[in-house]
């Protein structure tokens, strides 16, 4: 989750409790509880409502609300150039291109791609290669320095725009009227790939640079201790003066530029020099019998000059052990870890999917007395949605309603069960109905929010993902029940759209962007909407993005909906992966050295944090990537040793054990070391509250 700082640096503010501080309810629904109906206010007689199947969404903006705005509440348009069409991905790890955040700054925040760092200024675009991490006491980070600028003589532009992009890469683009440049950037490209006009092509080094290779248009250049390489068109010459360096482009317009991993490894860079990436591409396919997941990574490439096709991809830890695919002897540095460099257009990786549960099963030895009892508590109760009034929590209330409902199956209580699944009924439909709850679709950016809306999540575009995958959940357990009230025709197509806003894996449906909430190179989700922080974009509750995926592919299987199961299998597959290297660093290869803390509780595009964005409760820190628990929670049990050693430190920060989140706390336990689990539930169930997205019922079933 991600929001508002007082500036740009990750450690400028903390906001408030999202987890913890109750929102107000704020429903204009009327629920007659006793009968299981909704009376939906009547829409504005001018509000624009787009019906879809029994509900809809609106495009006007709620009296009152916002939509994607800066710093000071000002609204804001994408940051494009005409030739771009589409709708623009927000969190990304590039958005700060496109969405200004600060009114102060037209280029962009810090970039992270990995293993370069960017930032655009008026003279074009800096390029650096941290190496060497910053380490605190609960965070470390490869913070971007500067060790050239890539532009263009002369060149001042009043800002920056986006020209263009692909799955991951970006190509920003300056002009002050006379002169232009555009550079293709991305994940895992060890080039940057401009092309500029209007004057000569021109780097500025952050110090006067050490040459070691001269070859007229191929440079090897050293500084701040990273080796570079400058390419320019052949015949040409490179001039050096202090520490710039220019060259007359003689009417072609390309170069490019590359961080060497040694300097030994100029010529097979000279080789894919111009060679330019033009476009890159994930796919993915599940093979249902073996339980295999392949993801195949593609970067299109056009010749400025000869014929070479292909290029060099610095591939990720995840991605490196799980391919085949024959690598180099090179790598670079990262704040993931070591990255492996690829000679060639394309890689595959091929991982076993390890199964999502619906629900866990009846099984062990427990009093079916007390368990019925903790179940007819809330579905009795008085408010079973505790005064959920925004997106956030009500989808906290549809999660926890939701495991409830096989547990009511499993004990033959039908009715507290159908009481349940009425629950979500009605709470869903209220929020698939324009007018009170609402959803409501911004043409100018692609975006479906939820209103009321909260912790950013309408002017920042932060953590859909994390809002959504409630709802996914909640019509996943629906679907189970009752067929028909999740056809597209009636209700579910409303909960496809939330999962298309969040991560639209059709790439022929123009509404949304492309996996708006994953970074398919990366790996893992990104919260922010703007990325409009010094450290990059960040992640901090990977549970939740793992509650998203499990809800995609379970309602994708309930409905028979391959595709959606298969966007599911795909982010649960990847994510699980990246969760146990970047979250839990499970090889002990990715935290660099003197990093204290055994896990981190969100990763940043420079490094990771032991924190939350609103609390230094070591709980909280640890909880906020185990919650909320499910069947698909099982993941975490892969790696049993790490859950007994995160939560060792949990107690050893805390003090003693849990206090406030006991109930996650024992339930992740359980994955590691069930009897202690079990222990810790049998001496304190009678004196705890449970956290907001939990219940009795469903942590001792």
């Amino acid at each position: 989750m991600t929001c508002d700082l007082t500036s740009n640096h990750r450690d400028s503010g903390a906001p408030g409790n999202r987890r913890a501080r109750r929102r107000s309810a704020g429903t204009a629904a009327a629920v007659l509880l006793a009968g299981l109906l909704v009376t939906m206010p009547a829409a504005p007689a001018d509000a624009a409502t787009v019906s879809v199947g029994a509900g809809g969404y609106t495009t006007d903006l709620p009296a009152g609300a916002s939509g994607p705005a800066d710093s000071t509440g000002a609204p804001v348009t994408p940051k494009v150039t005409s030739a771009v069409t589409a709708k623009v991905p927000t969190n990304d790890w590039w958005s700060s291109l496109a969405f200004q955040r600060y009114a102060g700054n037209p280029y962009s925040e810090n970039l992270y791609a990995h293993p370069l760092t960017f930032h655009a200024v008026a003279g074009g675009l800096e390029v650096g290669y941290p190496t060497t991490p910053g380490i605190g006491a609960t965070q470390y980070d490869y913070a971007h320095a500067r060790d050239l600028t890539l532009g263009v003589t002369g060149l001042n532009a009043p800002r920056t725009q986006v020209d263009g992009w692909s799955d991951w890469t970006v190509t920003p683009y300056w002009s002050d009227g006379a002169r232009t440049l555009r550079a293709t950037i991305g994940h895992g490209l060890p080039f940057v790939y401009a092309t500029p006009s209007g004057g000569d092509g021109r780097v500025d080094f952050v110090a006067t640079p050490t040459i070691w290779a001269d070859r007229g248009n191929v440079l090897g250049a050293t500084v701040n201790g990273h080796d570079y390489a400058l390419f320019a068109p052949t015949g040409t010459d490179w001039a050096i003066s202090g520490t710039a360096a220019t060259v007359a482009l003689g009417g072609r317009n390309y170069l490019s530029v590359a961080a060497l991993p040694a300097r030994g490894a100029l010529d097979l860079f000279a080789k894919y020099a111009y060679s330019f990436v033009t476009g890159t591409t994930v796919s993915w396919s599940y093979d249902e019998a073996a339980a295999r997941l392949t993801t195949t990574y593609t970067a299109a490439t056009s010749a400025k000059e000869g014929t070479q096709t292909g290029t060099l991809l610095a591939l990720y830890r995840h991605q490196w052990q799980a391919t085949s695919d024959p690598l180099t002897s090179y790598t670079y540095l990262s704040p993931r870890g070591t990255m492996k460099l690829r000679e060639g257009a394309s890689f595959s990786t091929r991982q076993t999917f390890h199964g999502v549960l619906p629900s866990l099963p009846d099984l062990g030895a427990y009093d079916r007395a007390r368990l019925g009892d903790f179940v007819r508590q809330e579905a009795d109760a008085a408010d079973p949605y505790k005064g959920a009034g925004d997106t956030y929590w009500a989808g906290k209330a549809l999660g926890r309603l939701a495991q409830l409902v096989p547990i009511a199956d499993q004990l033959g209580d039908t009715a507290s069960r159908d009481k349940l699944l009425g629950l979500l009924k009605t709470k869903l439909q209220s929020w698939f109905t324009a007018g009170g709850e609402q959803f409501r679709y911004d043409a100018t950016w692609g975006i479906l929010t939820g209103y009321p809306a909260s912790y950013g999540s309408d002017t920042e575009v932060n953590d859909h993902h994390f809002h959504y995958g409630y709802y996914l959940m909640a019509a996943a357990t629906v679907a189970r029940y009752d067929r028909a009230w999740v056809a597209d025709g009636q209700w579910g197509g409303m909960a496809k759209l939330l999962a298309k806003d969040a991560n639209n894996w059709d790439r022929s449906d123009t509404r949304f962007p492309f996996l708006r909430n994953f970074d398919p190179y990366a790996g893992n989700g990104w919260a922010s909407g703007h990325q409009g922080f010094a450290a990059g974009n960040n992640e901090e509750s990977s549970s939740e993005g793992m509650n998203f995926a499990a809800g995609a592919l379970l309602l994708g299987a309930a409905t028979g909906d391959t595709a959606l199961r298969d966007l599911g299998i795909y982010l649960y597959t990847t994510q699980a992966a990246t969760i146990a290297q970047y979250w839990y660093d499970v090889d002990g290869a990715v935290f660099p050295a003197g990093f204290a803390p055994d896990t981190a509780g969100m990763i940043w595009g420079d490094g990771a944090a032991h924190a939350t964005w609103w609390t230094g409760n070591p709980e909280e820190i640890h909880g906020i990537n185990y919650l909320p628990i499910t069947g698909g929670s099982l993941y975490q049990g892969l790696y049993p040793a790490k859950v007994r050693a995160g939560l060792a430190e949990m107690e050893a920060e805390n003090g003693g054990p849990a206090v406030e989140w006991r109930d996650v706390i024992w339930q992740y336990r359980a994955l590691g070391d069930p009897a202690a689990a079990k222990a810790n539930w049998d001496a304190g169930w009678t004196s705890y509250s449970p956290e907001s997205g939990d219940s009795k019922a469903h942590a001792y079933h």
